[in-house]
């Protein structure tokens, strides 16, 4: 899990992201990310509809191992972004963690939020 100072609180905080935000769209998952000045460090939310899995301890093991991909790459994130992560396929169960991880890292580099090294 990230932490808390990382977290969005309450759903207001996120409509910004949704009017304003630029979207990167993958195979399993879409990113939406706006820069916010506000802020000093970059916050981040992962959003599993009922309607990508009925079952809530499959859509929170999702969400955990999207929490836990992107915090393995903490390091690299520039800036103070806010992100939003759509999961659309409940194909992320099933997938290896090493190939979501690169995923959420390719999705994220083409949304500008991570540095092109």
């Amino acid at each position: 899990m990230i932490g808390r100072a990382h977290r969005f609180h309450g759903y207001s905080s996120l409509k910004y992201v949704y009017k304003h935000g630029h979207t990167v769209r993958g195979p399993l998952f879409s990113v939406k990310s706006v820069l916010n000045p506000r802020r000093n460090e970059y916050r981040f939310a992962v959003v599993v509809s009922r309607k990508v899995n009925k079952s809530a301890v499959a859509r929170n093991r999702m969400r955990r191992r999207l929490y836990e991909a992107l915090r393995g790459l903490e390091g690299e994130i520039s800036g103070s972004q806010d992100m939003v992560l759509t999961v659309f396929q409940d194909g992320i169960l099933e997938e290896p963690f090493e190939k979501l991880s690169k995923q959420l890292k390719k999705q994220l580099r083409q949304a500008g939020v991570i540095n092109k090294k």
